[in-house]
């Protein structure tokens, strides 16, 4: 296998978050409804909704930052192939972009748990993505490490 398996794998998992972010952003901007119950813990309306008083960080939608972190996070993916000088930082770019993206999610997916007491399953599941995405950029730093 090739030494960058890590980077073909999260090239389909940022895919897989820019379309949940995107999804999440149009529902917010009240574009399309939302695919949860509304009751009981899965309320996507409380948690990411227009009226959701964390859906963003002051004008900014919270979803919107997601789908820039996810473009970035994909445009850093093929920065190795375009760009081979830049190959020496990657790894760090790339663990660093991950890593602020999985600390943003933890804190938003606190508040959902102690503060809005709901959950959005399609924050959860950005939440999975970001976390597997920042575990696949650590195996992707150490790999190059040891070269």
């Amino acid at each position: 296998m090739r030494q960058d398996w890590q980077l073909r794998v999260i090239q389909p998992i940022a895919v897989l978050g820019l379309l949940v972010a995107h999804y999440l952003l149009l529902f917010h901007n009240g574009v399309l409804l939302s695919g949860c119950t509304g009751s009981g813990w899965d309320d996507c309306g409380a948690v990411s909704g227009p009226g959701a008083p964390y859906a963003s960080v002051g004008p900014i939608p919270v979803a919107l930052i997601g789908l820039l972190g996810y473009a970035i996070i994909y445009g850093l993916t093929w920065l190795k192939d375009w760009a081979p000088l830049r190959e020496r930082y990657l790894p760090e770019l790339l663990v660093g972009a991950a890593g602020f993206g999985l600390l943003f999610t933890l804190v938003l997916t606190g508040l959902e748990a102690f503060v809005i007491h709901a959950f959005c399953r399609y924050c959860l599941v950005s939440a999975v993505l970001i976390t597997i995405i920042f575990l696949l950029a650590i195996s992707y730093l150490r790999s190059r490490q040891y070269e």
